[in-house]
């Protein structure tokens, strides 16, 4: 029997909507890849806590973590502790290097799992940072916190190096110093301002192409310490010329949240193996983890039109989720994941759940449907109804 329930539309009106409630392919157990797939993941936050969402962070880590081994059942990596876990965006560092701490121990339990973690410089008071070698310090500290704990890193952008960088060649010496001293080979993040206003002329420069040339001089100076290098620019023309340009062995993990299909199918070009596709690190995996696993394991199989058909789908879904202002699709994510039945709450860390309209959840709501990606259609109805009627919307 059909379902349907009332939803507003851009315009204010409002509208019924029949779901197609058609579930996730689901990909088969023990799927095999043969790209590198990250899921940045989110964390679940604790709605009971007696906190002030603004001002202090409580995770609930049963559900966080249970999470995590819902991405690795799927064959997918955890990101740890990234932008999507709203690091640096109402999650702290301490409670980061809990996080971290908690998953790779639960990592221990699961053959195979891949983790790796977000190391950057957000523990530091920017009015305190007034050089470069402050910036390196707080890196450091970082660093050595997860590599203590057995951690791949993920070098994250700084913020506190945007803000007192004045060339590339602040960039050059910060980089060169935390990439001769890693353990093993690690993965940059170039993460553009539609993300994170306070990352603009990262690099050292405005101008795209320019910060191109001088990251790709720092993975060449340590080609043997960089496993690869996430961009999250949005523009896979930026990707591709980048990927072409790559040290033999350096991988391309793609950020693009609105071309993440075409890049992981790649083009065949380019004169390494690594040239002519991505791999990926990507924030909308935690929100359609099925579908993905499942494209994934099509595409290592050959069957290019099936990845497609499965994943095809989820990229309008996916733009909604990350359109403008792009920093807010974290919400979107949550969403999905109380949605499915992940969390028994829409709540988030910094209270992040109010900034999106409900016509934006209502667009959500039918673009996953489209997608095929509400896995408890009757439950996914039944909480679109809770957070309609709280909004006034009965029906």
């Amino acid at each position: 029997m059909a379902i349907t329930l009332t939803l507003p539309t851009a315009s204010g009106a409002l509208a019924p909507y029949t779901l197609r409630g058609t579930t996730p392919v689901r990909p088969p157990a023990g799927v095999k890849f043969d790209r590198i797939a990250y899921s940045a993941a989110h964390v679940v936050a604790d709605p009971l806590a007696a906190v002030d969402p603004w001002l202090q962070c409580a995770v609930d880590w049963d559900a966080t973590i249970g999470y995590r081994r819902h991405l690795w059942s799927l064959g997918l990596g955890v990101a740890e502790a990234m932008d999507t876990a709203q690091r640096g965006m109402g999650l702290d560092w301490p409670t980061s290097l809990e996080l971290i701490r908690r998953s790779l121990d639960a990592a221990k339990d699961v053959p195979g799992a891949l983790v790796a973690s977000g190391c950057g410089t957000d523990h530091l008071n920017l009015d305190d940072v007034k050089s470069v070698d402050d910036v390196i310090r707080g890196y450091e500290d970082q660093m050595a916190a997860i590599e203590a704990l057995g951690g791949k890193l993920i070098v994250m952008a700084s913020r506190a190096l945007a803000r007192v960088a004045k060339s590339p060649a602040d960039y050059e010496r910060v980089y060169d110093r935390i990439l001769s001293q890693a353990r093993q080979p690690v993965v940059l993040h170039w993460l553009g301002d539609m993300f994170d206003p306070a990352l603009a002329g990262y690099w050292g420069t405005a101008d795209v192409d320019r910060a191109m040339d001088t990251a790709l001089g720092i993975i060449a100076a340590h080609p043997d310490k960089v496993d690869g290098i996430k961009i999250s620019l949005l523009d896979k023309d930026k990707e591709i010329a980048m990927r072409r340009r790559l040290p033999a062995g350096v991988r391309m993990y793609t950020g693009d949240d609105f071309n993440y299909a075409e890049l992981i199918a790649g083009d065949g070009q380019g004169n390494e193996p690594t040239h002519g596709k991505s791999d990926a690190l990507l924030g909308i995996f935690d929100a359609i983890a099925p579908a993905a696993s499942a494209a994934l394991g099509e595409l290592a199989k050959g069957n290019v039109e099936k990845f497609h058909a499965i994943l095809g789908p989820t990229v309008p879904l996916s733009r909604h989720i990350f359109a403008a202002p792009t920093r807010f699709y974290k919400t979107g994510v949550v969403f999905m994941a109380w949605l499915n039945g992940h969390q028994s709450h829409f709540t988030m860390v910094g209270g992040q759940q109010s900034t999106r309209s409900l016509q934006h959840f209502a667009e959500l709501f039918r673009l996953a449907d489209a997608a095929h990606l509400l896995e408890q259609p009757e439950l996914a109805v039944k909480r679109m109804k809770t957070l309609l009627a709280l909004h006034g919307v009965e029906g």
